[in-house]
């Protein structure tokens, strides 16, 4: 989509569908609504009077201009009270907005910039959730289809009349395309068919994403991680005629800093849950089972194009885990790269394994000095905190406030579970150092307490999004049925601060 700003009165600028707001409780409109309300014979008043229009939290009505405008039509968009608007509010203004011209078939959007006024937003930040909200609200799913439907919605004007604010909002609009266009790129990647995007594919997208934006690419091979002794992502791919891959992204903004922000996603491009398999019954939405490894692309392709003046390594383990007759079965064991054995008692908990080298090579081999791993691990994340909220597990207070902060910022929703060190004894073995789950009780918890076995004292931060990376209804603002892409603006917030 092209996005333009227009330094401009709202009763000038021409296009199919203008876009105005109103807050809750304004019982007469002013600044540029105030200005097509003028314009068009206080319509947008009676309306008020009447009580078809209040100002509700994305409550919409359309009025056609006769020619007394530039527009065609005006949109108009409630943001509900002032006192409870903020930069998600702003994007889902934005999106449903958005929506709403695409459906009735416009090609050209011009639109204020919600919240700067009234609503007590920075300029710059409203206008990023401006742009945030309307590219991840008009996202569509590529598909296959024979019969594709094209959407008409090509061009989004931002109209501002005030040149003093030009330049924050240019700034901010670009920021947010960024953002935007990272959390889509990362959605396209997670709902690709598992028979495309294999780990190999994976690593050829990534290795595109790192020339387009000058970052450095290292893709390992079974060979090479045979020699590594990452024995243990390499057993989750072994019953698979598809190659398994690490892949490593550099970003080096501060040659300076010894600091480095390590991103460890899980890229287990299809779970079949191997011989421990899975139910029938929506086995085929495990393709996003690389939802955390997308999030962590999308991510390094918004760093690579902001350019923070921070180090940032992505490392993602890539593999698919399938039944055969080289699959790893339940008692097998396996020797993690960082001499740690692991009982496998159920080859559907899977992700962990892969973690498990992923983390210790970006610790041992990229020398980060602090670690988030991003990764769709248990199904109990969901069962407790729904699918809203990604859950958050770490073993240093400061980090994790640091990214709690960073999601803050973002406008995505985390809850911090706690690391229970009496749980740590349901994955006792007496074969190996661990098995490789605790159990169904607290299983959420187990994952992260295995997990921290292959940190050692490093920072870190593990976010279980299984709940989160995919959209089964469809039903919000911001994300279609399908991948979500959680977690990149987040990411990318982490990324910039550490400036």
């Amino acid at each position: 989509m092209n996005i333009n700003l227009q330094l401009q009165s709202v009763t000038t600028v021409a296009a199919d569908v203008l876009v105005v707001n109103l807050f809750e409780g304004v019982t007469e409109p002013a600044g540029a609504t105030g200005a097509v309300n003028e314009a068009l014979g206080g319509q947008i008043s009676a309306l008020i009077e009447s009580g078809d229009l209040t100002g509700k939290f994305k409550e919409t009505r359309l009025l056609y201009t006769f020619g007394k405008l530039a527009a065609k039509r005006v949109l108009i968009v409630g943001l509900g009270e002032a006192e409870e608007f903020s930069a998600n509010r702003a994007r889902s203004a934005a999106a449903v907005a958005a929506k709403f011209a695409r459906e009735h078939g416009a090609s050209t959007l011009a639109t204020l910039v919600h919240g700067a006024g009234h609503g007590g937003m920075e300029v710059q930040q409203a206008a990023q959730a401006l742009a945030e909200g309307t590219l991840l609200g008009l996202y569509t799913v590529k598909n296959l289809k024979k019969h594709q439907s094209v959407s008409k919605l090509t061009d989004l004007i931002v109209v501002e009349a005030d040149e003093s604010k030009q330049a924050a909002i240019a700034t901010g609009l670009e920021i947010g395309r960024i953002y935007a266009e990272g959390t889509n790129y990362a959605r396209d990647l997670i709902n690709e068919p598992a028979n495309i995007l294999t780990p190999t594919r994976l690593a050829a997208l990534a290795t595109d994403v790192a020339v387009e934006t000058g970052m450095g690419i290292t893709v390992l091979g079974e060979a090479e991680m045979s020699e590594l002794g990452m024995n243990a992502l390499l057993s989750i791919g072994q019953g698979s005629v598809e190659e398994s891959k690490l892949i490593v992204m550099s970003y080096h903004g501060n040659p300076d800093s010894e600091e480095i922000l390590g991103l460890v996603g899980k890229g287990v491009t299809f779970d079949t849950g191997g011989y421990s398999l899975k139910p029938m019954a929506g086995m085929e939405n495990m393709k996003t089972d690389m939802g955390g490894a997308g999030a962590v692309i999308g991510a390094m392709q918004a760093i690579g194009r902001l350019k923070p003046k921070a180090n940032i390594v992505a490392v993602i383990g890539a593999a698919e885990n399938m039944v055969s007759g080289s699959a790893i079965k339940p008692g097998d064991v396996v020797v993690a790269m960082n001499g740690k054995s692991i009982e496998i008692v159920n080859t559907d908990a899977e992700g962990r394994v892969v973690l498990a080298d992923a983390l210790h090579y970006a610790i041992e081999k990229c020398g980060v000095t602090k670690v988030v791993n991003a990764a769709t691990l248990t199904g109990a994340i969901s069962i407790a905190l729904g699918r809203k909220l990604a859950g958050m597990f770490s073993n240093d207070s400061e980090f994790a406030s640091e990214v709690k902060d960073a999601f803050h910022r973002s406008g995505e929703r985390v809850w911090e579970m706690p690391l229970v060190e009496d749980y740590k004894a349901s994955f006792s073995s007496n074969v190996a150092d661990m098995k490789n789950t605790g159990g169904r009780d607290g299983g959420s918890i187990t994952a992260a307490l295995i997990l921290r076995e292959f940190v050692d004292n490093t920072p870190w931060v593990h976010l279980d999004v299984a709940g989160v990376a995919r959209d089964q209804d469809g039903h919000g603002d911001l994300n279609p049925k399908g991948a979500t892409g959680f977690g990149v603006r987040t990411l990318v917030e982490l990324a910039l601060g550490q400036q």
